[in-house]
Formats: C-alpha cells, sequence, structure tokens
C-alpha cells in the first residue's frame, strides 16, 4: 500500500504521453536523450524486454541483448525524462513474468517465439440482416 501523499507527489512527475506500451519479451529499441557538455543527442539500446518492476515513478524495465558474444542488459526508468521514445519492433511470446533463463542462453536458442496476430472475422453486414429479420419475425 502506497501512502496517498507520496502518490499525490509522484503523480506531477509521470509521464503523461509518449508512455512505452510493451510487454515482457518483445523486441524494443529505446531512443536514450544523452547531453555531452551543450550538445544533445540520440542513442539506440535494442534487445528484448526481460523485466518489468516497480509502480507509479519507480517502475523500471530492463533490456537485454549480446553484443560481442557479451550479454549487455541496461535498466531504464520508465517515466524518465531521458527517454525519448520506446519503439516495439517485434512481439515475443512468453509465459513468464521474468526471462533470467535468457541469461544462460547463447545464439539462436535466446530467440522468442513471435505474436500471433489475432485476426477477428466480421461477418458481413448482409449475412447479419436476416438473422435480425429472423429474431423480428418470431418475436411477433
Amino acid at each position: 500500500m502506497i501512502n496517498k501523499i507520496i502518490e499525490s507527489v509522484e503523480q506531477q512527475h509521470l509521464k503523461k504521453e509518449n508512455i512505452p506500451t510493451f510487454e515482457i519479451g518483445d523486441t524494443v529499441d529505446v531512443h536514450t536523450r544523452i547531453i555531452e557538455g551543450e550538445k544533445e543527442r540520440i542513442q539506440i539500446f535494442s534487445g528484448t524486454v526481460i523485466m518489468n518492476k516497480g509502480r507509479g515513478i519507480n517502475e523500471t524495465f530492463t533490456v537485454r541483448r549480446i553484443v560481442n558474444n557479451e550479454g549487455v542488459e541496461r535498466i531504464y526508468p520508465k517515466h524518465s525524462p531521458f527517454i525519448s521514445k520506446v519503439v516495439v519492433k517485434r512481439g515475443g511470446e512468453s509465459r513468464r513474468a521474468k526471462l533470467f533463463y535468457l541469461r544462460d542462453r547463447v545464439g539462436k536458442s535466446v530467440r522468442l517465439a513471435e505474436k500471433r496476430k489475432e485476426k477477428r472475422t466480421e461477418k458481413p453486414a448482409a449475412e447479419q440482416a436476416p438473422q435480425n429479420a429472423e429474431l423480428a419475425a418470431s418475436a411477433t
């Protein structure tokens, strides 16, 4: 249970727009603003989301990727002003809340199955009309 006073103070600092929407197992590009002296640039870190943690202003997510046969993980605060955007490149299917088992894997075994896109098949209006007419006829 979080204190109401703390929650009201945190509310001012939460991001209102551009809140990243992704799930565990998704492959994402995290665009981070880096300020070096007076110059500012965007650096992109691509990887798989292996963990979400916390709530409110303390909410973080961990992104993992392999660089030069070495695993690299970065933890980002979700409401950080230095994160300009998070782009979901690929949806990964996962049955777990934390994907720490990926730390022991190398090569192709690191890949997760891609999420299936559910296709909704709606009936055309011509097929729906006779059903409604039958209901109206049976009601009288």
